[in-house]
């Protein structure tokens, strides 16, 4: 991505990042400051496992809010359910037919929403990459880490409808 150029997210991941974002400011943050200000007025902090502990959690909170806020910073919305054509593009979900002959969905999402578990794949990933752009039969080869792959495309989803 360029300057100035907007991050993609979709609907729901924008939500949640947000939603996480507005978890760890408001009730997170301000809950762990004032254990962490109790903990020092106790005297001793060397020795201070409940201030060493919550200082420890404030900076991994801070990390995090700014990594969210970066994220949440000059975004694109995009609703999946208003999708539509029969290429794979971002927010689309791609069923591939993988050379084992079993079957896999992915979900092309943003940055700091995908979760291989649920069924989501970064736009940025080799197999994102690969496949966006593809069409239903186009046989795509996918660069990964553990080695090439080529995979089918079998069917491309827009929110609930089918493509094409």
């Amino acid at each position: 991505m360029t300057m100035g150029q907007k991050s993609p997210l979709t609907l729901q991941g924008y939500r949640g990042l947000l939603a996480e974002h507005e978890q760890l400011h408001k009730v997170e943050r301000p809950r762990v400051v004032v254990g962490v200000t109790n903990a020092a007025a106790e005297g001793d902090r060397s020795e201070n496992a409940e201030y060493i502990y919550g200082k420890k959690r404030l900076r991994e909170i801070d990390k995090r809010l700014q990594y969210l806020s970066s994220l949440l910073q000059e975004v694109e919305i995009i609703d999946p359910a208003n999708l539509q054509g029969d290429k794979v593009c971002f927010g689309s979900t791609v069923v591939i037919l993988e050379p084992s002959g079993s079957t896999k969905r992915w979900q092309i999402v943003g940055e700091g929403e995908s979760d291989t578990a649920k069924g989501t794949i970064s736009w940025r990933s080799p197999m994102a990459r690969a496949l966006v752009g593809k069409c239903v039969g186009d046989v795509v080869t996918v660069e990964r880490p553990a080695g090439e792959i080529e995979v089918e495309v079998v069917e491309i989803w827009f929110g609930p409808r089918r493509a094409g």
